[in-house]
């Protein structure tokens, strides 16, 4: 059985949670090249409208995803990480099969935004079936563009 096979995913509300996926998300990119601290990183949780699920490896938290639920663009994936030692090993599309699935329970359509700079990050997605609909200069710092993405599965209204 492989890794992510062997993988969980599960909602949390956590704070311990929060607190090692900021640490891993101060680790990666693009936090990294964005300069975001752990406090920055640790903000990305708060908000009663967001769903946050681990995706866990026995007690291990490997990766997990922040979901937003509601609004305009609800079935946004605002967060998606999967620690260094488990990366390429498939853990980051099983995180975004599991937002599908739970995003079309509320929505015919995902969003998901990129830095421009995340090549490795903008392959998964576009591969997932995202495509690019906008470019967001200076969204989350100066200098850096976001790409806003979209899957859809059919208009909001039918």
């Amino acid at each position: 059985m492989g890794i992510s096979e062997r993988m969980v995913i599960e909602l949390t509300r956590d704070q311990m949670d929060f607190a090692y996926c900021s640490q891993m998300m101060t680790r990666t990119d693009p936090w990294i090249s964005l300069k975001m601290d752990y406090d920055q990183c640790l903000n990305a949780f708060s908000g009663k409208d967001k769903e946050v699920y681990v995706a866990k490896i026995e007690d291990d938290i490997a990766g997990f995803v922040v979901l937003q639920i509601v609004g305009s663009f609800k079935g946004y994936i605002q967060t998606v990480c999967v620690g260094e030692e488990y990366r390429g090993k498939g853990l980051g599309k099983k995180l975004l099969q599991f937002s599908e699935e739970r995003i079309l329970k509320i929505s015919p359509n995902l969003f998901i935004c990129v830095s421009s700079f995340n090549t490795g990050a903008i392959r998964l997605y576009e591969e997932f079936g995202f495509k690019r609909v906008g470019e967001l200069e200076n969204f989350v710092k100066q200098g850096f563009s976001e790409l806003l993405m979209r899957k859809t599965f059919g208009p909001i209204i039918c």
